[in-house]
């Protein structure tokens, strides 16, 4: 027999088996909240039996508690089939040689409603056929090196993405692109900015906030910026391409070293900290906001560093830490430690005795500060004179993800403490710079006057 209440159970099944309502019928649904209209969608076996789902007419799904609802009906029935059209991507000369690695995020994806698994739209082919635009841009080939969640990237994949894009490089092309999930993006943009050095083409990172079976999905456009500095740009750095403002008007190129995610589900997530973005693009155009960065050269000369050193640890200071957070690093053999510290880079005294202990067994120590924007400033308070007296670094405006992927970069290549320091205290991609632009600091706040006259001037 046809399950045709496909991942439903207990509670929810039962209620579905009442109204002789089935997967994938348009639905009108009663509930003590109001009306609802839609197609039932399936479920998860890992999911509860307490909610049907039901994807409304405006594309967003909606769980609707069993419990509240009244009456239902089934208005239509047409069982879906989401599968990826994929059509030949054209080769078209002119345009330039683009290559998208894939690392496992779910840009331009649809979601399988049977299984609620993401399937991932990558060859060149679906490609073309998710987002046709992309042919006017580039040439596009497309390679898949892992398919991990972005929490899952490690040591292992910075060393085998920045190998395969040297190689590329080489070879001629002249983009690259990285299909990458957002959570960890900023800690990757860092790793490939340390690893790939001398570019002579862009390097872009790209993923989507929310995914391509939902209206306000960003994939799409994401990828075509991406294309298009990829392609057109010539600003050859790690960059990392989302969305500016919430709305749809133009990406924003962050560099890979001042580049952090700051919402969880905002299309906007990604912030430059303490500097600007290097340019704004839309599908017509790249508008530089800095004039200097690293320019796009014709050779195919470029320098890769693959190491990083695992045993590195961040550790977010906070109030009444004890002593054996640090000590538990020091005996499991940690060879680095990056502190997050209060203010201008401090931490309390009943950790001290931990720090010296792990000082004088050859633990790396560098400090930044949890507050993102601003310098480490040590020199000020007896507090900071006492930690860079047992061997603490103050790591001048390093982001303490960014610190901690440098020092493990760092490590991977060198333990003598001095040329540890060299080497973390030397500017690279921007990762340190000489002060903070008036603009660098720009943080707004509802309710004040001039800036909500601001967002009805200019964004709602």
């Amino acid at each position: 027999m046809l399950d045709i209440f496909k991942g439903y159970k207990g509670r929810a099944l039962e209620v579905l088996k009442q109204f002789q309502v089935r997967v994938w019928g348009d639905t009108t649904v009663e509930t003590t909240r109001g009306l609802f209209q839609g197609i039932i969608l399936p479920r998860s076996e890992n999911d509860d039996d307490k909610h049907i789902v039901i994807k409304l007419i405006t594309g967003y799904n909606v769980g609707i508690d069993v419990d509240t609802i009244i009456a239902m009906s089934e208005t239509g029935y047409k069982e879906a089939h989401y599968k990826i059209p994929e059509r030949e991507f054209p080769y078209t000369p002119g345009l330039p040689k683009v290559k998208l690695f894939g690392t496992g995020g779910t840009i331009a994806s649809r979601l399988d409603y049977r299984t609620g698994a993401v399937i991932p739209a990558f060859s060149p082919g679906e490609l073309y056929g998710a987002v046709p635009e992309l042919a006017d841009i580039c040439n596009l080939e497309t390679e898949k090196l892992f398919a991990v969640f972005s929490e899952n990237m490690g040591p292992d994949q910075y060393k085998k993405l920045a190998i395969s894009i040297g190689e590329e490089i080489r070879k001629g092309t002249q983009g690259i692109i990285i299909g990458h999930g957002t959570d960890t993006m900023h800690h990757t943009a860092a790793a490939m900015s340390y690893m790939l050095q001398n570019l002579p083409v862009p390097v872009v990172m790209v993923g989507s906030q929310r995914s391509s079976d939902r209206p306000s999905s960003d994939a799409a456009l994401n990828l075509m910026h991406a294309a298009k500095t990829a392609g057109h740009s010539d600003i050859a750095e790690v960059m990392v391409n989302m969305f500016g403002p919430t709305s749809d008007e133009y990406a924003l190129l962050h560099q890979g070293t001042r580049v952090r995610k700051m919402h969880s589900s905002y299309r906007s997530t990604f912030r430059t900290i303490g500097d600007t973005p290097i340019a704004m693009v839309t599908r017509d155009k790249i508008t530089p906001i800095k004039t200097t960065y690293n320019k796009r050269r014709t050779d195919c000369k470029v320098d890769v560093h693959p190491f990083f050193e695992e045993r590195v640890a961040i550790v977010y200071y906070y109030p009444n830490m004890h002593p054996d957070i640090i000590d538990s690093l020091t005996d499991n053999g940690y060879k680095g430690i990056v502190i997050a510290g209060t203010g201008l880079g401090h931490i309390n005294k009943p950790v001290y005795p931990a720090i010296r202990r792990a000082v004088e067994k050859g633990v790396h120590i560098y400090m930044t500060v949890q507050t993102l924007w601003g310098f480490v400033h040590m020199f000020v308070y007896d507090t900071g004179r006492d930690l860079m007296s047992m061997g603490i670094v103050p790591g001048e405006n390093l982001l303490p993800e960014v610190a901690y992927i440098k020092l493990g970069w760092v490590l991977g290549q060198t333990t003598d403490p001095e040329e540890v320091k060299r080497l973390m205290l030397t500017p690279v991609a921007g990762d340190i710079t000489d002060g903070e632009p008036y603009n660098g600091y720009l943080i707004f706040q509802g309710g004040i006057p001039e800036v909500e006259e601001f967002i009805r001037k200019y964004h709602k």
